[in-house]
């Protein structure tokens, strides 16, 4: 099980997003539309862990505006290892410096996050599928580059368990 700090994004690019989640969903590639009961929404993750305690979390983030109104513009499309599909935002300074100083936090206050969410590792990204077929791969990537690009705004942040039920909206 897994559980994230995601951050959400606004009203006309979750729609993009979960457009392109039916696009592939009618293309036979499982989305995060269907996973979970339906419990996923288009998001960022800053963080993740196999579990985190949503109240640690926010007492380790006191002060700090997660959901900063930062500017996305997803850009590329990408796969990790095990056929995981996603969409990139750019990379900007602004981006890798807000998540370096969540991370900073959290790890400061002895929340445990994964190691490829250290920042020098972490690749910003918002998760499409998580295992695509390999036969479908190409039609995948071809259905995500149809919707690209999309320009993003950070307008909420919560502290998320999908598996678990649990979502805890951070500031």
């Amino acid at each position: 099980m897994v559980a994230a700090l995601e951050l959400y994004l606004d009203t006309d690019a979750t729609r993009r997003i979960r457009a392109l989640w039916d696009a592939l969903e009618a293309e036979g590639v499982q989305s995060l539309r269907s996973l979970l009961e339906q419990r996923h929404r288009p998001h960022v993750s800053l963080a993740v862990a196999p579990e985190l305690d949503a109240a640690r979390v926010a007492e380790a983030l006191a002060g700090t505006t997660v959901a900063a109104p930062l500017g996305l513009s997803f850009q590329h499309a990408g796969q990790f290892v095990g056929r995981v599909l996603w969409l990139g935002p750019a990379p900007t300074g602004e981006l890798l410096a807000h998540q370096r100083a969540v991370y900073d936090r959290l790890v400061g206050a002895g929340v445990p996050v994964a190691d490829v969410y250290r920042p020098d590792r972490w690749v910003p990204h918002c998760t499409l599928s998580m295992r695509v077929p390999n036969a479908l791969m190409a039609i995948a990537v071809r259905r995500c580059l149809e919707v690209l690009p999309i320009e993003a705004t950070v307008t909420a942040a919560a502290v998320a368990d999908h598996a678990r039920g649990i979502t805890r909206p951070l500031p």
